[in-house]
């Protein structure tokens, strides 16, 4: 499937736009584990986060050879609108089961918007979508902050808003797969396949029992985030330690409005992914 996506097409360096907050704040427990979110956290977003398309059809020149290229006639206002109209609405179906902050597998809405495609073509067509909507690039020090967290023996996991493609993005551009780098498979947890998104806390429930099983406290479980509704809420709730990602502008969402984060304090805050191999020293258990 991404031999069928021309990545030179849409792939551009990107870099950080700074922000005005400083590193700051410490911690109190050894770390056996780091979880990271990965949109506007280990990978800058044009957009701040995945998902983050709106409904005025941006870049409209590039949709449109994009919609031509897979042979469909739709215009590119109309697949944008349709696009927001079916989330929205499996989302509201989502809700009515019971799920707390619902979240679509976006291959299965495109094959509701686009039905006489292909299912691998669909699946072609999404990545291609997102990365004009979204342009994504890896932050920088990535791949040398991951190397270092995996050789010290922490515990590294994932719990992120993401798609099917997410992961295949990341490999493309890491030249390497999440277990490559050093992420276990167990804690790699994605919005998409549970059904859900963050806030919720289920998912950060999830990698805490996972992480119980084998003996590490929830105070030694570091979760790295851009954002303080997304990521260090949830992750308070469930007892984990905080890192705020305040290394881009375009990603950081202090949520400086938001009741729910007024009283909320990272534990540290961190402008450069590699600042976080500070905070590990000697050797862990592995999962």
């Amino acid at each position: 499937m991404l031999n069928d996506v021309n990545f030179s097409a849409y792939v551009m360096p990107l870099h950080p736009i700074p922000t005005s907050v400083g590193r700051q704040g410490s911690l109190r427990e050894p770390v056996q584990s780091i979880l990271f979110d990965i949109y506007g956290t280990l990978l800058i977003s044009d957009s701040g986060d995945i998902g983050m398309a709106g409904e005025k059809t941006p870049k409209q020149d590039q949709l449109d050879n994009l919609l031509k290229k897979y042979g469909i006639t739709m215009y590119a206002t109309d697949v944008v609108s349709r696009l927001h109209q079916t989330i929205r609405a499996r989302h509201s179906e989502l809700r009515g089961s019971g799920v707390d902050f619902p979240e679509v597998e976006i291959d299965r809405i495109w094959e509701t918007i686009l039905p006489g495609l292909p299912y691998d073509k669909i699946r072609s067509f999404a990545i291609e979508f997102e990365l004009i909507v979204n342009p994504i690039y890896p932050m920088p020090h990535l791949r040398k902050t991951l190397r270092a967290c995996s050789k010290s023996g922490v515990i590294l996991g994932i719990i992120s808003n993401a798609q099917f493609y997410t992961p295949l993005l990341f490999e493309w551009f890491l030249q390497a797969g999440l277990r490559d780098m050093g992420f276990v498979p167990e804690l790699t947890i994605f919005s998409f396949k549970e059904g859900r998104a963050k806030p919720s806390v289920a998912l950060f429930e999830r990698a805490a029992e996972r992480l119980t099983i084998h003996g590490v406290k929830h105070a030694s479980v570091l979760y790295v985030g851009n954002d303080m509704l997304n990521d260090m809420l949830p992750a308070k709730q469930v007892g984990f330690s905080t890192a705020l990602f305040a290394g881009d502008t375009r990603s950081l969402r202090t949520r400086d409005d938001d009741p729910r984060c007024q009283k909320l304090k990272p534990d540290i805050v961190i402008t450069d992914l590699l600042q976080l191999t500070e905070f590990i020293s000697a050797p862990h258990t592995s999962l």
